[in-house]
């Protein structure tokens, strides 16, 4: 019996630390990119290859927490998929659903650190996913992040939730899930017991804007209005907002040094999922989450910064000011 088995791909992230380059904005100081020279060699001041992948950086942060976790991803037959396999060991991932495609490579990244933000250079390639002969018994599914050819594993996923009602569904769909199919997402959503999302993310599955909306709150009902029973929204250093249709809570972001924001959200949600597994309500939920991905970002790679229940009480308490508070 697990507590949550995560869903999606796992992928390994090479991270570069470059400080030769600009960031050009327009006059709203949106719509950013990161600059360098054409054809220049671009100094490195350093870079390591780690674990990515929402699906596995979920797994890593719930397991952190002290729940049971697996993950269902599919690798290729290749060095990268054995290195995803030594990592999720070695941070106490049960890796026995674990599945391989020998057509297509394991997925990577390059992830470009410059100023404290990241822009990621990501691999997708279509691939036939892998479902387990028997899918055992959990509490919790986590869905997220695939590529290409998703849409059968979904269906399975879809026939596995009805045929066990008991089973609560955590969603955060992938950027090419968002890109490619937004009905299929939305079909997701609706099915949902907790959605979690950015506001981009929200912005774009609703076709909308938060300028539009005058509010999250307003995103979130919306969101729920597709069926989500709960929903949370996080919104990079301003803070996080969670949801139902009964009530609207909202935290600000610890005020910590960024290093980089890589597995930021996906500590945020594991915090977040951890604390609603053990019986929290919203408002120390979205505390959880935010002490999580705080400590994250005061590191290099999505899992180094990532807190045991311990540590979430000690960040905690350094920041004792900050505290969720009902706008709705």
């Amino acid at each position: 019996m697990y507590n949550v088995i995560t869903i999606g791909d796992a992928v390994i992230d090479t991270h570069v630390q470059i400080n030769d380059a600009s960031v050009e904005c327009d006059i709203n100081n949106k719509n950013c990119q990161l600059c360098l020279d054409y054809a220049a060699k671009i100094p490195v001041t350093d870079s390591f290859q780690i674990l990515g992948g929402n699906a596995a950086n979920i797994a890593c942060g719930t397991t952190k927490l002290g729940l049971k976790s697996t993950i269902i991803t599919t690798l290729g037959k290749d060095s990268n998929g054995k290195l995803i396999q030594q990592e999720l060991k070695k941070y106490g991932v049960d890796t026995s659903l674990v599945g391989t495609d020998s057509q297509t490579k394991t997925r990577y990244s390059i992830v470009l650190n410059f100023q404290g933000e990241r822009t990621i250079l990501s691999y997708h390639q279509k691939r036939n996913y892998h479902w387990p002969k028997k899918m055992p018994a959990t509490d919790w599914v986590y869905y997220t992040s695939l590529s290409e050819g998703f849409e059968n594993l979904q269906n399975k996923l879809f026939d596995y939730l009805k045929k066990h009602p008991t089973v609560r569904l955590a969603y955060n769909p992938g950027s090419f899930q968002i890109k490619s199919a937004l009905p299929k997402v939305r079909q997701t959503i609706a099915k949902s017991d907790i959605v979690c999302l950015n506001i981009e993310e929200a912005e774009t599955i609703l076709n909308t804007t938060l300028k539009k909306e005058k509010s999250i709150s307003a995103l979130i009902h919306q969101l729920t209005q597709l069926g989500a029973k709960e929903v949370v929204v996080t919104d990079a250093i301003r803070g996080a907002t969670a949801g139902d249709d009964d009530e609207i809570w909202q935290i600000k972001s610890f005020p910590v040094k960024v290093m980089a924001k890589t597995g930021a959200g996906d500590a945020f949600s594991s915090g977040y999922l951890a604390a609603r597994f053990a019986g929290h309500n919203m408002p120390n939920a979205l505390l959880w989450g935010i002490a999580n991905s705080s400590s994250v970002i005061g590191q290099l790679g999505a899992q180094k910064g990532l807190l045991d229940k311990n540590g979430i009480k000690k960040i905690s308490a350094k920041f004792s000011n900050i505290k969720a508070k009902k706008i709705l």
